[in-house]
Order: C-alpha cells, then sequence, then structure tokens
C-alpha cells in the first residue's frame, strides 16, 4: 500500500509538473482503457462550442507532438460550431504508456471506443504526420463513421521498409534515451524552412510528454511507436479510402522517418511532398489538394490562417 501511495504521488508531481510548462487548452478526461489485457488511461479533450452546428471533429496528433500542439485549431473550429474531440493516444502526452505491441488497428479502436463513449456517431477526421497514418487505418476500419477526412503533411506516404535500414527495436530504445531539449530542438527544426521563437514551446510539450510517468518508459513507448510505423505501411490502402478527402501540403517538407539512416542521395530521392502530395491526390479519388508554398510539415503552426481557410472552406461546403 505504501510503495502504491508513493507511485501515485510520483506520478500526481509529474503531471502537476508538466501542467507548469505545457497547459493544455482546454480541461483534460481520461477514458479507462484495457490494452493487451493491461489497464490503460486515454486522455482527451472534448470541447463543446458556444454556438453548436451539430458536427463534430476529431484531431489526431503526430508521432513527436501531443493534444497540446491543436490549441489554435480548436480555438478556429470550436468557434466555427464545431465540437472537438482531441485525445493523447495511448503512448503519448497525458495518456498512459504501457508496454505493448503498438498498432495502428489498436489506436484506431482505441479512438472508436473513446467516440462511442461520447456518444459521436459520425466524425470529421483530422490527421497530422503519423496522425495522418492513423486517420487512415480509422477510416478503413470504420467508413461508416468518418463523415470527412482531413490529411495535413501525413508520413506513411511512401514504404520506409524499401529504403530505410532496419534498426533493432533496443538499438531504437537506445537513441529514445538519449533525448534531450536540445536534441528534440534540433529535429523539430527541421520541420520549419525558418525557425521562430514561439516554436520552442511544442518542443517543451514534447519534452514534458516524455517525464511521464517517467523517462524510461515514455521512452520505450516511443521506440515502440517508432517500429509501429516502419513496419505497419499504409502506403498500399489510400486508393481504399472512400470518404470525402482534403489533403493540405506544406511544399517546403521533406519529412522521412529514419532519414538520419540515409546517404545524401538517398534521402534526395524520398520525402518530397510537393511530389507526394500530387501522387496521394490521384491514389484517393473525388480528394481536393492545397498546396501552400514556402510552408513545412505542421502548416497549422507555420500557416494557421492558411490552413483555416483551407479546412473550414472544406468542412463547410456541401
Amino acid at each position: 500500500m505504501k510503495r502504491l501511495i508513493c507511485c501515485f504521488l510520483s506520478l500526481l508531481l509529474v503531471q502537476l509538473a508538466l501542467a507548469q510548462t505545457t497547459t493544455y487548452p482546454h480541461p483534460v478526461r481520461y477514458l479507462q482503457l484495457t490494452n493487451e489485457q493491461l489497464p490503460a488511461r486515454m486522455a482527451y479533450m472534448d470541447v463543446q462550442p458556444a454556438q453548436p452546428n451539430g458536427r463534430s471533429v476529431l484531431l489526431l496528433h503526430g508521432k513527436n507532438f501531443n493534444g497540446y500542439y491543436w490549441k489554435e485549431v480548436i480555438a478556429s473550429l470550436q468557434g466555427a460550431g464545431f465540437r472537438v474531440v482531441v485525445p493523447d493516444q495511448v503512448g503519448w502526452g497525458f495518456s498512459d504508456k504501457p508496454n505493448i505491441h503498438y498498432s495502428f488497428h489498436l489506436l484506431a479502436d482505441n479512438t472508436r471506443k473513446l467516440l462511442d463513449s461520447l456518444g459521436i456517431a459520425k466524425i470529421i477526421v483530422v490527421g497530422h504526420s503519423m496522425g495522418g497514418m492513423l486517420a487512415t487505418r480509422f477510416a478503413l476500419m470504420f467508413p461508416e463513421r468518418v463523415e470527412k477526412l482531413v490529411y495535413e503533411n501525413p508520413i506513411g506516404l511512401e514504404d520506409y521498409r524499401s529504403f530505410v535500414p532496419y534498426t533493432a527495436l533496443d538499438k531504437q530504445f537506445a537513441s529514445e534515451l538519449n533525448a534531450s531539449m536540445e536534441s528534440l530542438r534540433k529535429y523539430q527544426q527541421s520541420y520549419y524552412p525558418q525557425w521562430q521563437p514561439q516554436y520552442d514551446q511544442y518542443v517543451q510539450a514534447q519534452y514534458a510528454a516524455l517525464q511521464i510517468p517517467n523517462f524510461k518508459e515514455a521512452s520505450w513507448a516511443s521506440a515502440l511507436a517508432s517500429q509501429m510505423i516502419y513496419e505497419q505501411p499504409v502506403v498500399y490502402e489510400f486508393k481504399n479510402i472512400t470518404a470525402p478527402t482534403l489533403l493540405i501540403i506544406g511544399q517546403e517538407d521533406r519529412t522521412i522517418v529514419g532519414k538520419a539512416l540515409l546517404s545524401k542521395e538517398v534521402a534526395a530521392q524520398h520525402g518530397n511532398y510537393p511530389q507526394l502530395g500530387k501522387w496521394l491526390h490521384k491514389e484517393i479519388k473525388g480528394s481536393k489538394l492545397v498546396e501552400l508554398k514556402g510552408i513545412g510539415h505542421i502548416p497549422h503552426i507555420q500557416a494557421l490562417a492558411d490552413f483555416n481557410k483551407a479546412l473550414l472552406g472544406f468542412l463547410n461546403a456541401r
């Protein structure tokens, strides 16, 4: 009992520390799940508009992020009358980070359970970066639930296994254990054509989340997530998407999962988002492509006004 109390107090102190460095814009709630016979709490924000339009939007974060970085998008959608659901996937942010086999199928099913618990039958799905891979799996598993689908610079537009060398899980874990504010900042700098001081808050949010429940467990979950991205491609299934789809693609993005393992020559042949966006547009019949010049991997942070114009225009179109 004493040990349980100490563990609880330790977790509470860590969460208070995270709250002090990264304040989520709305109250964080929890859904109790069981994943592979292990209890796992899924954190989420459920934001209600002042004047509801009767529609809901699901925001799915990338691997190096959590619900915090959606704060400006939440405000825009809420102001337009949308109910906004923003989960931290199990393994990220305020959610538990159990030692399980992470899969997009599992995360999609967790997300379905969250929507069921909230009484939401139909939803608009927005996925950024890794969230785009999850959005794809969710849309394929539960097509009847998806009103519209929005991709924001998704990863997974290539099969990384075909050109990125395999990294053993233990080696990936050792790499994750080397993470620091400085290394995370250096990596996030690759997301933007030009770094701005205000972007540092998203580095702080990523680092703070790695302290829950502790750095080692969070780093192991992060390594498992990297393995998931590498081993579970969705690139061959975009042609099966049936929901009305919008693609918002920053044209300066050159993101490749595992880019540091590649020679300059090989890296130059991949991660070309102007080309990948056009390819995805052709794969998903009837999709709409919005190309944002001068914008990198995260349009909703670098160019919020342009992102909102494209997003709300698509959502309000009949």
